[in-house]
Order: C-alpha cells, then sequence, then structure tokens
C-alpha cells in the first residue's frame, strides 16, 4: 500500500558522477535533499574507465573544483597513478589524468554523502514521477513510498532501460551487473519527455597474476605530480604502473571471422554508441588498414588484481572475446574476470533542455550525466554539480547559474547539448571550444573561482587563498616588466641551449620569457631577484606572457559573442508569427527556444540571415 514518506526541496534519481555533485551542491547550499539510487555500494561506480580526467576531461574536474565541486578532490584522495598528457603540445590542451581506485572512490564518496548535513542517501527505485496541480513533484519507490519534492534531478546513467549485450546473450540490466531502472522510463514517457536510445560499451577486465608483463611496455606516471584539486596541498603518489600493448593481423582475423555474431552488426542492438569510443570490432572495420592497435593495461585498484583493458571494448560472444584476447603479447594465457559488454539505455534529448539543464515546460525538473547524452564521467560531474546549483537556486528565488563558452568548458559542454543536440553519445574534446587558450586547465580556479564563491560552495578562506594568488600573478607580472638581466656567460649558454640568440645588452625579463623555448627553469641562474613562489604562479605568468597576442584576440572574440548573448528572446516568443524567418528557422527555434541571439545563432539549421533578422525583430519589440 502507498504510503508518504518525507518532503524534499531537491530529489536526485541516481549516485553515479552526475547524482553526487547534483545531490552535494544542492545540500550545500541549504537545501533539504534526498539522493536515491538502486545500490548503495554502488555509489560513484566507474562500470568503464578506472581512471579520471583525460585530454580535455581534465580540464572539465578542473573547473569542477573550482565552482566548489567534489570530483577533483576525490580523484586527489583515490589517485594511483597521475599523467599530464599532451606535454609537447601548447598548454591550451595539456590535461590530467589519473588512474583511480575504483573501490576505494566508490566508498568514499558514499562516505562523503552520507556526512553531508541537509542530504539524506537512500536506497530505493523510483518507478513514478508525476506533478499535482501544486506544482510539486511526486515520486514513488518499487516499495510504494511516495515522497515530495519542490524539484528533481534525473540522474540515471545507463540503468534507465537498460539492457546488455554479448553476442546472442541479451536481458536487462545496469552495468556491471547491477539491476535496470525500467519503470522509471514509462513514467518519463507518459510525461512526454522525449527519449531515445544510446549504446556504451566496457571491455573485459582480466587477472593480473595471468599476465606476462615481459612482452609490454611499461608506463609509468609523471616525476612530478600535479593534483586535480586546487585545494589539494601535498600532490598524488604513483603507487602502480600502467602498460601497453598491441593487438595484430591475428587479432583482427578473429573478429572479422566472428562479426556476423556481433550484436552491433547483426542488428540487434539499435542504440547510437559513441562515435569517438567505439568497439573493437567498430575499430577493426573502420580502420581496416591498420595492422596494430594500442591498448593500455590499467589496474582497477591497490586491493585487486583485476586490470582493466583500455581499447577493447566489445559486445562479441564470450568465446570470441577470450580468443581474440589471446592473441595479444602478454595476454596469451590471460584468464578473464568480467566480460565485456555493450548496454543499451533510454537517455533525453538534451535540446528539451535549458542552458540551466532544467526542462522546457517543466517546472523544476532538471536532467544530468548521461541521462543527457553524454558519455564520461567528468561531464557527467559537471552537468550534475550546474544542475545541483540551479535546482537550489531556483527554490531560493535566486537567478540561475548559466556559464557561457567564453568562460569555460562546462559552459561549452551544456551549450553544445541543450542547443546543437547529439545524434551518439557527447565526448568532450578541446577542439569543441572555439576559446581554448583562454580555457586552459591552469587558470580554471581564475575563471570560476568568484562564481563558485559568489553562489556560496567556495568558502570564506579558500577564496582568501585564491586572491593572495592571484596578487602573487599580478606582483611577478609586474616584477618582469621591470626587471631587466646583464648578459652573462651563463645566460648565454642557456639560451644557446634554447636555439635563441644571445643578448648583449640588458634585457628586461618578460622581453625574454617571450621567445618560444625559453622558460622561467632557463632563466632561473640568470634571474637572481625573483622570489620563492609556487609553480602555479610561475605557469600562469608564463602562459599569459608568452601568447598573449592570441590571448587578448580571443577575449575579443569572447568579448562579441557576450554581445550577442546579451540580447535576451523573450521565452514564450511565438516564433511562426515573426516574418523575415525562413521555415526550417523557425521550426528549431521553436522547438529549442534559445534564451538569447547568440544561442540563437549556433543552432543547426538557423543560418546567419535569419539570426539578422531576429535581432532587428528583437530590436522592434
Amino acid at each position: 500500500m502507498e504510503y508518504f514518506a518525507d518532503n524534499y526541496d531537491v530529489i536526485v534519481i541516481g549516485a553515479g558522477h552526475a547524482g553526487i555533485e547534483a545531490g552535494l551542491a544542492s545540500a550545500r547550499l541549504g537545501c533539504k535533499t534526498a539522493v536515491f539510487t538502486i545500490n548503495l555500494d554502488w555509489i560513484g561506480n566507474m562500470p568503464c574507465n578506472p581512471s579520471i580526467g583525460g585530454t580535455s576531461k581534465g580540464h572539465l574536474v578542473r573547473e569542477i573544483d573550482a565552482l566548489g565541486g567534489e570530483m577533483g578532490k576525490a580523484a586527489d584522495r583515490y589517485s594511483i597513478q597521475s599523467r599530464m598528457l599532451n606535454l609537447g603540445k601548447g598548454p591550451a590542451v595539456h590535461s590530467l589524468r589519473a588512474q583511480i581506485d575504483r573501490r576505494e572512490y566508490s566508498k568514499g564518496m558514499k562516505h562523503t554523502l552520507e556526512l553531508q548535513e541537509n542530504l539524506d542517501v537512500k536506497q530505493a527505485e523510483i518507478v513514478d514521477i508525476f506533478r499535482n496541480g501544486d506544482g510539486l513533484w511526486r515520486l514513488k519507490t518499487k516499495l510504494e513510498a511516495l515522497y515530495i519534492s519542490k524539484a528533481v534531478i534525473i540522474a540515471t546513467g545507463t540503468f534507465l532501460g537498460g539492457r546488455v549485450y554479448i553476442g546472442d546473450v541479451s536481458y536487462e540490466s545496469g552495468p556491471d551487473g547491477m539491476f535496470p531502472a525500467t519503470e522509471l522510463s514509462k513514467a518519463l514517457k507518459k510525461l512526454n519527455i522525449p527519449l531515445r536510445r544510446f549504446k556504451t560499451g566496457t571491455p573485459s577486465r582480466v587477472n593480473r597474476r595471468s599476465v606476462d608483463f615481459s612482452k609490454t611496455e611499461v608506463q609509468e606516471g609523471d616525476e612530478h605530480t600535479v593534483p586535480f584539486s586546487f585545494e589539494t596541498k601535498t600532490p598524488p603518489q604513483n603507487k602502480v604502473c600502467c602498460h601497453i600493448t598491441y593487438t595484430n593481423e591475428k587479432t583482427k582475423e578473429i573478429i572479422l571471422a566472428n562479426l556476423h555474431r556481433s550484436p552491433m552488426y547483426s542488428g540487434k542492438i539499435e542504440g547510437k554508441g559513441p562515435r569517438y569510443c567505439p568497439s573493437f570490432e567498430d575499430k577493426i572495420v573502420r580502420f581496416s588498414d591498420k595492422q596494430r592497435h594500442q591498448l593500455f593495461i590499467e589496474p582497477c585498484g591497490i586491493e585487486t588484481e583485476e586490470l582493466y583493458l583500455q581499447g577493447l571494448s566489445s559486445s562479441l560472444p564470450e568465446d570470441v572475446q577470450i580468443a581474440f584476447i589471446h592473441t595479444i603479447p602478454g595476454l596469451e594465457n590471460a584468464k578473464v574476470m568480467r566480460t565485456a559488454y555493450a548496454i543499451e539505455y533510454d537517455c533525453v534529448d538534451p535540446t528539451a533542455l535549458k542552458a540551466t539543464l532544467e526542462f522546457n515546460g517543466f517546472d523544476g525538473l532538471y536532467g544530468a550525466g548521461q541521462f543527457n547524452g553524454s558519455s564520461g564521467y567528468e561531464e557527467a560531474a559537471a552537468q550534475g554539480l550546474v544542475a545541483g546549483i540551479n535546482a537550489a537556486l531556483k527554490i531560493k528565488g535566486k537567478a540561475p547559474l548559466v556559464l557561457d563558452r567564453g568562460g569555460s568548458y562546462i559552459g561549452t559542454l551544456i551549450d553544445d547539448l541543450v542547443t546543437k543536440g547529439c545524434s551518439d553519445p557527447y565526448r568532450m574534446m578541446t577542439g569543441r571550444s572555439e576559446y581554448r587558450l583562454v580555457l586552459r586547465q591552469d587558470n580554471a580556479d581564475v575563471r570560476l573561482t568568484p562564481t563558485g564563491y559568489e553562489i556560496g560552495l567556495i568558502s570564506e578562506e579558500r577564496y582568501r587563498r585564491f586572491l593572495k594568488k592571484q596578487e602573487a600573478v599580478r606582483a611577478e607580472r609586474n616584477r618582469i616588466e621591470n626587471t631587466s638581466v646583464a648578459p652573462t656567460e651563463a645566460l648565454r649558454r642557456a639560451l644557446e641551449e634554447c636555439e635563441t640568440a644571445p643578448i648583449t645588452k640588458s634585457c628586461r625579463i618578460i622581453d625574454l620569457l617571450r621567445r618560444p623555448r625559453v622558460t622561467y627553469e632557463v632563466l632561473k641562474e640568470a634571474d637572481v631577484t625573483r622570489p620563492n613562489l609556487p609553480d602555479d604562479v610561475l605557469q600562469q605568468v608564463e602562459i599569459a606572457v608568452k601568447y598573449e597576442g592570441y590571448i587578448a584576440k580571443q577575449e575579443q572574440q569572447i568579448k562579441e559573442m557576450r554581445r550577442l548573448e546579451s540580447k535576451k528572446i523573450p521565452e514564450n516568443l511565438d516564433y511562426s508569427s515573426l516574418k523575415g524567418l525562413r521555415l526550417e528557422a523557425v521550426e528549431k527555434l521553436s522547438k529549442i527556444r534559445p534564451e538569447n541571439l547568440g544561442q540563437a545563432g549556433r543552432i543547426s539549421g538557423v543560418n546567419p540571415a535569419d539570426v539578422t533578422a531576429l535581432n532587428i525583430i528583437l530590436e522592434s519589440l
């Protein structure tokens, strides 16, 4: 029999990476919050890669931390190997990536939720969601408990209508053998929420004792590690090694001979898979000219012998998986502990959402994470944080948080989803941002900490430390502009090693730093007046000096973008009644309902002439 259980300000459905950030943000902003999960022991689970960060994803984690989120601090606590990627390229694409002890991360995140004031964590499956005339949301569990909430955040990951595929075998399931959420899909469809099917997958796990590492390449962590969180004082330690191996022609032969047994190629899987993280059989077909593919063998934790085979995601039958794994150097006798699988699930068309991640036409209902059509733990956490903040701000009667493309990768991610939509699981990449030289991981605190402080997620103490760091950056910039070094023999040798011309008379430090290969490290002996400053302060000064012209150009482009974004569009504007707009533009604008002129211009099917016409119409209103 149905019974009333409790009232909340905010209810979060799901306790993956999106649900964690949403619940913590809402509770920390003073809202009575509940987070529901199908299994308490799987909070913050990593059903795929046991890692956090990577190209562009490291940027997202830094931004989450700068706003006051939890992922960066947790990743630092449970990191077992840390590497900064793309150091051979410019600073815009430098990205931190860490191997994580997945079970310790999950356990730690569960405890963080349990300790949080204003937050209840509950193991229950939500099977129905609806709203009565009072505007409040009602959620019913499988055990017929009824909860009432002012706002709801759906962060169901891949559980919603989840179905696993391994060859000819198919069954309803969430990731890692968990129960799926089947009834909630039906409830959302009754609300006319636009759902569709996506697909993702994960590789096999093998036992470390069965791997011959002498046939693989060792991949060490960085000698000097860097934390994700601006609050972490002691950099993480490297505790494990990863390894690299390669597939071969025999691997390819086995897969091609069994392609007809893949549910992806037989038509059993209807959902669209991730373009930039395809299954291994898909890679073999799409890149048929490649003789081999690189694989990474990555530990899943300290207290486990499970190893993750990154790059070997598959939905082929178990016997085929074992056969092709045994063709790979080092894995000839590998014992498979978990079989790779594909999982198909329901998610929403994200163009049904506003930039706040609230649904158009559903007051107080938000979406976050893979439910919104994205992929990746970092993308999920970023959306969860924004959804949690906005749900709390709405309840408090405050203005919403909308991050734009010029200020963060989070803003780019959300704008891409709600404005352009996605036909396959969306993955963040540095190439998606027009302003990536400004949106670097090293300056995420500069861009977003003031916002986190204003919202209320950054403490007074942390904000004072941030201001002190910024003052140190300004003082150091002033010093190098007004300090010169003499042409000593040591400086001459240092400059020649950088393949740059020596100086013949005193030269300002800032002018030397502007040279491509000259760094603070190169100048350390000549620059005798340099104060003892942290590496992150010197890094920000050096990057700002070297890329000054390019940064100024991008900042001007951001200024123009924000000028267009300042031209707001009335929420209930009837586009069909406007003259001067093409029919396709009317259709797209009516569906997505952009909040401003800048967003309207980024909608596929809305051309510059439509934007000009819309601008004229807005000025006449």
